[in-house]
């Protein structure tokens, strides 16, 4: 991930329809034994659905440095480095940041809500408002200034902050 954020090279393909979300994404995976610490930030743009969608990964200044597609049949990652393709979002994010992430349960989460494809439970006080879903933490609490952050409990533990533009 952090090759393709360092990558100075312009993908701009449309995206598909749908709804979009788009601000700054941080990720960062603990150490974990062997394996270092890893992190990347980026601004982000969220087009479509858990089942076809595109994100753009842009840098400071705007350009894509990264895009991931996927539908149905296909997912894809498209970098300066050129086209590689996936089984599923799992396997794509865990190439990129040896962590798989709940791309599927991000649409809503950015939204300030749980995925509706798995149960969840609301935090109870006095845990910062939001809810535990699918193994990870979701935080709502600083929601109203767009901030959402998800951690995952088991290790290594990773954690999500993004903030979403109104």
């Amino acid at each position: 991930m952090a090759a393709a954020l360092a990558a100075c090279t312009t993908v701009t393909p449309p995206g598909p329809a749908g709804d979009t979300l788009s601000g700054r994404l941080a990720v960062k995976v603990d150490a974990d034994g062997a394996q270092p610490a890893r992190s990347v930030s980026a601004g982000f743009e969220l087009t479509g659905s858990s089942t076809a969608g595109r994100l753009n990964l842009t840098s400071p200044l705007g350009t894509v440095v990264a895009r991931a597609d996927w539908s149905p049949s296909d997912v894809r990652l498209v970098t300066s480095d050129g086209e590689t393709r996936y089984g599923d979002l799992d396997t794509l994010t865990r190439e990129m940041l040896g962590e798989s992430l709940p791309v599927a349960a991000l649409f809503d989460w950015l939204r300030g809500r749980p995925w509706p494809g798995a149960p969840s439970e609301p935090t109870a006080p006095p845990v910062e408002a939001g809810f535990d879903q699918l193994g990870w933490s979701v935080r709502l609490g600083r929601l109203s200034d767009g901030w959402v952050t998800a951690q995952r409990a088991r290790l290594p533990k990773v954690t999500v902050r993004a903030q979403v533009e109104p």
